[in-house]
C-alpha cells in the first residue's frame, strides 16, 4: 500500500500545474492533500469524480484558506471531519479516515509565524492532538499521522538552522512538541530509511530557494511503534513541482 501526502498550496492552482496528470501516473492507494484552499462547491468534476477515487474534504469557514482532502481507492470504513473541537475545526485542518489496517489522520498543522497568538494556537494544537492519537493506540488501533506539520524537528531538517532558531517552524518550543510525540512512541518514518542531510519538502518562493535547495523538511508520516515492521519505504519526492511543498510518501505491507 502506498500513501502520499502533499501540501498543494491550492488545489485549483495545482490542477493548472499538472496535478491530475501526476495523480494518474503516481496512482497511490491513498492521497492526502493539505492547504486545498477550496470548498467542494468551488471544485470541478475532474477534481471530484473523474479520477475514480473516493474523496473527502474538510474546508475552513474562511474561503480560500487552509483545508484538507483525502482520496482513497477503497472506500474508508469511517470518515470524520475535524477533531470535534470548534476552535480547530473551523479552520478545516483534520480528516480522519478508518481503513482496514489503520486509522489515518490527514492534518494541516497551524503555522505560527504571524504572531504570538498564532504560535500559541499552533502549540495548543500539538498538545491537543497527542492524547487523542495516544488513546487510539492504547485502544488497539494502528495510527498514521501525516501532513504538513509546519515544524522542522532537527538541524538536519533545514538548510540554515543557525539562522532560524527564532523563526517559527524551528523554535525550541515547537521542536520540543515533536520530541514529546517521539517520547510517546511515535516514529518519523522518513528517518527509518534515510539519514542523509539536504532532504527537504518545503522551499520559500523567495530568492530562488528551491533551485538552491535552501529548504525545510516539515511534511511527515508519523506512525505508532507497532506499525514499524509494516513499513517498507518512505521518501520525499522533491522532483515533483506545482507547489512550494513536494509530496512525501509511505509504503506499507500488510
Amino acid at each position: 500500500m502506498k500513501i502520499i501526502s502533499w501540501n498543494v498550496n491550492g488545489i485549483r492552482a495545482a490542477v493548472k500545474k499538472g496535478f491530475l496528470e501526476w495523480f494518474k501516473i503516481e496512482n497511490p492507494d491513498i492521497l492526502c492533500i493539505q492547504e486545498s484552499k477550496a470548498n467542494e462547491d468551488q471544485l470541478s468534476s475532474e477534481i471530484l469524480e473523474s479520477h475514480g477515487y473516493f474523496n473527502y474534504w474538510h474546508s475552513g469557514i474562511k474561503k480560500g484558506y487552509s483545508g484538507v482532502a483525502t482520496f482513497s481507492k477503497e472506500e474508508p470504513l469511517y470518515v470524520q471531519k475535524g477533531l470535534g473541537l470548534e476552535k480547530f475545526d473551523k479552520e478545516g485542518r483534520v480528516l480522519i479516515s478508518e481503513h482496514e489496517n489503520f486509522l489515518l489522520y490527514n492534518i494541516y498543522f497551524p503555522n505560527g509565524q504571524k504572531d504570538d497568538v498564532r504560535l500559541n494556537y499552533k502549540l495548543d494544537f500539538y498538545d491537543t492532538l497527542l492524547p487523542i492519537i495516544n488513546e487510539q493506540v492504547e485502544s488497539g488501533n494502528n495510527v498514521i499521522v501525516t501532513g504538513d506539520w509546519n515544524t522542522a524537528h532537527k538541524p538536519i531538517d533545514l538548510a540554515r538552522p543557525a539562522q532560524n532558531k527564532k523563526t517559527s517552524g524551528f523554535m525550541p518550543v515547537e521542536r520540543e512538541k515533536i520530541d514529546q510525540y517521539i517520547k510517546s512512541g511515535w516514529v518519523d518514518t522518513f528517518r527509518l530509511f534515510h539519514n542523509e542531510a539536504e532532504r527537504y519538502s518545503w522551499w520559500s518562493y523567495r530568492s530562488g530557494a528551491r533551485p538552491r535547495n535552501i529548504g525545510w523538511r516539515i511534511d511527515y508520516f508519523f506512525i505508532n511503534q507497532d506499525l514499524v515492521n509494516n513499513c517498507i519505504d518512505a521518501d520525499i519526492h522533491d522532483e515533483v513541482m506545482g507547489s512550494d511543498h513536494c509530496p512525501v510518501s509511505l509504503e506499507l505491507d500488510f
